[in-house]
């Protein structure tokens, strides 16, 4: 409690700091809604031209693209001190992080709230209350939780992946920026039914970086859609807990770079 009593502080500093300068919040975040709306009449004018991809209508689609979205945006305005983590490690800024008495994790994940973010967010949440209401969905509490844990489960992998990112740097100097492939190419991939990928693809998104499980298999369930790869129900339910379980492994990997880290010297 007490940490998370400090991380709320954090936040909340960081928060004061940029809505000193409200215009520019004010259009930044406009900006990251209209770049991301621009994103989604690419998705509408394929629809529009094809009717359907490989069964699925676009409302259908809007849900994995508003999950999806929602859930990177959180990570994405949540995590910029990993994200940012290579400039530390060059700059012997680390260093400092060390010599205070809290985790290395939450003082980097506190350092910054990335408020025009919220762009984003609004335009994934946008998209998902109309998917919502036009794909045709028997709405029940079960699926507003599963939606939610879906979101939970999406935002926790993508922080993983970023945690990941950093750890890298503790080895190669950067924040190696192929790491790009699987954060923002990740969200572009879990936009589209993974059933439409080649076998070796769907693999990768399914055992190496789970990203079907946190979008994919939990909007099958919330559809009540047959999964043409055979996938059981049950596991359409549980599968956003892989997501927390990727994170958990992605932060044990962290402090096994820490361990090894040997300063600058400076």
């Amino acid at each position: 409690m007490t940490a998370l009593r400090l991380y709320l502080r954090y936040l909340g500093v960081s928060v004061r700091s940029q809505m000193e300068y409200r215009a520019s919040f004010l259009m930044n975040a406009l900006g990251q809604f209209l770049m991301t709306g621009i994103e989604f009449l690419g998705l509408w004018a394929l629809f529009d031209r094809f009717g359907s991809v490989r069964g699925w209508r676009l409302p259908e689609v809007a849900l994995l693209y508003g999950m999806v979205n929602v859930a990177f945006s959180i990570t994405d305005a949540a995590a910029r001190g990993f994200d940012a983590f290579g400039q530390m490690i060059k700059s012997g800024d680390f260093d400092r992080l060390l010599l205070r008495p809290r985790s290395t994790v939450l003082q980097l994940a506190g350092q910054e709230l990335t408020l025009r973010r919220v762009g984003r967010f609004l335009q994934g949440l946008i998209i998902l209350i109309w998917a919502a209401a036009e794909a045709g969905i028997n709405w029940s509490p079960a699926k507003v939780f599963l939606a939610l844990a879906a979101i939970f489960g999406g935002s926790c992998l993508f922080f993983g992946l970023v945690v990941l990112q950093a750890t890298l740097a503790f080895w190669a100097t950067e924040s190696l920026e192929i790491m790009n492939t699987v954060t923002y190419g990740g969200v572009e991939t879990a936009q589209y039914p993974l059933a439409i990928y080649r076998s070796w693809f769907r693999k990768f998104f399914i055992f190496i970086i789970p990203l079907a499980c946190v979008n994919y298999f939990p909007a099958l369930a919330i559809l009540e859609r047959a999964d043409p790869l055979g996938t059981l129900a049950l596991w359409q339910w549980l599968s956003p807990a892989t997501g927390i379980v990727f994170l958990v492994i992605a932060l044990q990997i962290w402090q096994l770079g820490v361990r090894h880290y040997r300063s600058t010297g400076s």
